[in-house]
């Protein structure tokens, strides 16, 4: 047993040493002693702890070894609170519905009660909670977002090594199991946690993380992990290795007869019962085996390893102790709300949360429908295409296609979020009756290795919000277009959604949502988010970059496997930066703010990289086809030059402009200056109106507020 040494320099009186003694005994390791025993000196203070359990299968007999440990915290003063952790067993491969969920918890207080009374321990200070009452709740999920950013994947998996099931590539549940656990401490205003030494990882976590976050410290309590009556962990999946506590006495004197119990093998659980649980119950007095007294375990342990004792006459009196005591739960549990809880907690679950609903078949679409579909798809990508006939083939001028685009405020914003909106314009222009929505979702900044400060992700979404609407109004899409902020949808992160997202995180691997940079576990649930929000919107067709069609392909797929339908997206062509690569949030020197001014621009367009006649990798041309020739809708291009360069030219299209760039009128090319010039003149004609709009101080203090540094709680 390692137990960190009790704090020399004060002295405790004779009462606290003998409480702190009592819930110390026979466990493996214990930290945090020094922090208990100052709590259990303090007067009138009630130290509380918590153990927690999955209501998945029945108690066995197993949970007699910590309830022993709980009736030690219960003789010893402490309150105590017993966790069913019921979103933790509907998430483990959605085996279980609400419903028998609720008749299990039934069940696992009535069983556990009568456990606790048949070792005559006071039960006034001993409380129940169910997980779902708060794990499901804003603030709590606020701060397993938190945390998710301080913890690695790595550091994930390690932390659940011993209680979650090691595969390759883990659900990602798995990894958030274990900070829910540490969070528990928490929210349930807990001193300390009980548990056993395969928690130890987590419960380290919860020391390391929690006081990051300002989240507090206890201590922890770690039984030895006791052996099955195979040999093996008891659990209650494997059937071989456990008596269930309800179970009839032949049935129990079968196993218990039939159990591991070798004397080459010491870790079998057997001995582990004399030692965890006979034991402290008959304390101070003996256990009689073959006439003769044991007042401890090691001498009964020597005596069974020198042959002393018989292993049928061990067993016997195994069998006579636990039955004694299961006799007195079976009798406390011989009643009508045992009885239906056992009975409906234990039905075959109907498995229905998995069952993708079935798909309507793909209607066919008019001429005039398919002419849309093609305008949709010129100059991009159609993922999910029976989604979007479906919905083409029901639009018209009173239900316009609702197509949205979202945008996550991990910087500074910039030209290329004209993109989705520009296809949105091009789609009206060409008669399309449509509708679009910017949602501006700035918890994915956060969760993106913290690119956007927790305490300022309201002030980030403000920021973006005021721009795009800036942004609208230079496109003339105010009739058209409106901006959403995610958290303002009154399904955000309400019930519903939280539950759907730990679903989703219980049918996806950590590989599968790897799609930020960095470590940080966090980065995972960006994938999660999107579906949610698309789900809880509901748009017909959502606009994404070219470079995210994994997360589009991601999220249809996990929206079909709860039946949800999935959602048509269209992939766009993203907008350059200055150094030629997709335009960052974060690239400062690179990207093209509409607040930096007019001189900003041209200088960061002129350094781009344009060789003459030269279209691999061209930014200022790319900015003219992607950028420039739609904001023109048709305008031809006016581009000045000298006469000795041929003159002022005015080019209809963009292919028109490839061609005056490599080839020229008269052979005579489009100098990259004067090319970058135009392009450098459009596109501060469109950021001046944007410019005009945030002249004033009280916007100027958005874009102020939206780049704070705190990292306290989200206000």
């Amino acid at each position: 047993m390692s137990t960190e040494a009790a704090p020399k320099v004060e002295e405790i009186s004779e009462k606290t040493k003998e409480a702190r003694d009592l819930i110390l005994r026979n466990l493996q390791e214990s930290l945090g002693v020094d922090k208990l025993t100052k709590q259990l000196e303090t007067e009138g203070k009630v130290v509380h702890v918590y153990w927690g359990t999955a209501t998945t299968g029945k108690p066995h007999i197993g949970y007699y070894v910590p309830m022993r440990k709980i009736a030690d915290f219960l003789k010893a003063g402490l309150k105590v609170t017993i966790l069913f952790a019921d979103l933790h067993a509907y998430l483990d491969n959605m085996k279980s519905s609400w419903e028998l969920l609720k008749f299990r918890v039934i069940y696992y207080e009535c069983v556990i009660k009568a456990m606790l009374q048949s070792l005559d321990v006071p039960i006034e200070k001993l409380y129940f909670k169910k997980g779902t009452e708060y794990q499901l709740s804003r603030e709590y999920t606020d701060d397993v977002l938190r945390l998710t950013t301080q913890v690695s994947q790595r550091d994930a998996l390690r932390a659940g090594a011993e209680v979650v099931k090691q595969v390759e590539s883990p659900l990602l549940s798995g990894l958030l199991y274990p900070l829910l656990q540490a969070l528990d401490e928490q929210y349930l205003k807990v001193d300390g946690q009980f548990g056993g030494v395969d928690q130890r990882k987590i419960f380290i976590l919860a020391e390391e993380q929690l006081p990051k976050l300002k989240l507090g410290k206890r201590w922890h309590l770690m039984n030895p992990m006791v052996p099955g009556l195979t040999g093996s962990k008891m659990s209650s999946s494997e059937e071989d290795s456990k008596i269930d506590i309800l179970d009839p006495p032949e049935r129990v004197r079968s196993k218990i007869m039939g159990a591991t119990c070798s004397r080459e093998q010491l870790d079998n659980g057997v001995l582990a019962f004399y030692n965890f649980v006979l034991f402290p119950i008959v304390s101070p007095e003996a256990i009689k085996i073959s006439n003769q007294q044991f007042f401890d375990f090691d001498s009964l342990k020597q005596a069974y390893l020198d042959g002393k004792l018989d292993e049928n006459a061990l067993k016997t009196v195994l069998f006579d102790s636990l039955d004694n005591l299961l006799a007195k739960v079976r009798n406390t549990c011989d009643n009508d709300v045992v009885k239906e809880a056992k009975e409906k907690g234990y039905a075959t679950a109907v498995e229905t949360e998995k069952t993708p609903a079935p798909e309507d078949p793909t209607p066919s679409l008019s001429a005039e429908q398919q002419s849309w579909k093609s305008l949709i798809e010129n100059g991009s990508e159609i993922l999910s295409g029976a989604e979007l006939d479906r919905a083409l083939s029901t639009v018209s001028s009173s239900n316009p296609l609702h197509v949205m685009f979202v945008a996550h405020g991990k910087g500074k914003f910039h030209l290329g979020f004209v993109a989705p909106l520009l296809k949105i314009k091009a789609l009206k222009e060409a008669g399309i009756p449509v509708k679009g929505t910017v949602l501006v979702s700035d918890i994915e900044a956060f969760l993106d290795n913290e690119k956007v400060a927790w305490g300022a992700v309201q002030a980030r979404a403000v920021y973006y919000k005021e721009m795009f609407l800036s942004l609208i109004k230079q496109l003339k899409l105010e009739d058209v277009v409106k901006i959403q902020v995610a958290a303002d949808h009154e399904k955000y992160f309400d019930k519903d959604y939280v539950l759907d997202f730990y679903k989703m995180a219980s049918a996806v691997t950590r590989d599968e949502t790897t799609t930020c940079e960095g470590s940080a576990l966090s980065g995972n649930l960006v994938p999660l988010i999107y579906s949610l929000n698309g789900h809880i919107h509901r748009p017909d067709v959502l606009i994404i970059g070219n470079d995210s069609k994994n997360i589009a392909e991601l999220s249809a797929r996990l929206l079909r496997s709860f039946g949800y339908p999935a959602i048509a997206h269209i992939a766009i062509p993203t907008i350059p930066g200055c150094n030629g690569q997709k335009m960052s949030c974060s690239a400062l020197d690179f990207l093209l703010d509409p607040l930096d001014t007019p001189k900003q621009t041209k200088t960061k367009i002129a350094k781009s990289f344009c060789e003459s006649g030269n279209l691999d990798g061209n930014v200022a041309m790319q900015l003219a086809e992607l950028v420039v020739f739609p904001l023109l809708n048709g305008t031809p291009l006016s581009i000045q030059r000298a006469p000795d360069n041929g003159g002022d030219i005015s080019v209809k299209n963009y292919k028109e402009l490839e061609h005056e760039f490599v080839t020229g009128t008269n052979n005579i090319q489009l100098h990259p200056a004067d090319l970058k010039n135009s392009v450098v003149e459009a596109i501060n004609g469109l950021f001046n109106g944007i410019r005009a709009d945030f002249a004033d101080k009280a916007r100027l203090k958005l874009v102020a507020d939206a780049f704070s540094t705190s990292k306290g709680k989200k206000k």
